[in-house]
């Protein structure tokens, strides 16, 4: 695996070399190998954006309320895997999974599939894996039957929500902007 510790920048990696697993009851322990990694959004263990009855809920609580999602077989994403090792995560599930994602969002409208975190480690950032995890994303949610996939970037200088992806790499796959979603995220939407 590349490694950029000294500051210079990181190596572009075999992309045909990755695979991509959903994260399911049975995979589920590949998805909390890369969450407990140093440096990993264990904090947050991707239920920022998921439904829950209390506003402030402890990292441990998190990542028992995202297990019990994974064990109920909830959609709630993909890894990235490399030469055995678990190297990143893009959340990619139905729409209604999460809590309401935009102001303009509508609700009555199926088949929907929502793009809103990705997690690469620091050592990988700048190697395409983050382009990569977005492709297998996409296809994710059309073979699971998405009529649309939605998502929620940021321009590159946005200083927050980095973690939702860039608006032009989304463009480059033709999503189109449909939106906003507060002063930062833009709504795009991507169909086939």
């Amino acid at each position: 695996m590349p490694n950029s510790s000294n500051g210079s920048q990181p190596e572009k990696l075999d992309l045909a070399s990755i695979r991509f697993i959903e994260v399911t009851r049975e995979t589920r322990g590949r998805f909390e190998e890369l969450f407990e990694q140093p440096g990993a959004p264990k904090y947050c263990w991707c239920m920022a954006w998921r439904h829950s009855t209390r506003e402030h809920v402890e990292n441990d609580e998190k990542k028992r309320m995202m297990m019990a999602l994974i064990d109920a077989g909830t959609p709630v994403g993909i890894v990235a895997e490399l030469d055995g090792k678990v190297v990143g995560w893009c959340s990619v599930a139905p729409r209604e999974t999460y809590r309401k994602l935009s102001k303009q969002q509508d609700d009555s409208e199926t088949g929907v599939w929502s793009i809103v975190c990705f997690y690469v480690p620091r050592v990988l950032r700048g190697s395409g894996l983050a382009s990569s995890l977005l492709d297998a994303a996409i296809e994710h949610a059309f073979a699971k039957g998405a009529r649309v996939v939605e998502a929620y970037p940021v321009d590159e200088a946005a200083p927050s929500y980095r973690f939702m992806g860039f608006r032009e790499m989304f463009a480059a796959r033709g999503f189109k902007e449909v939106g906003t979603a507060g002063t930062r995220r833009h709504v795009m939407r991507l169909e086939r």
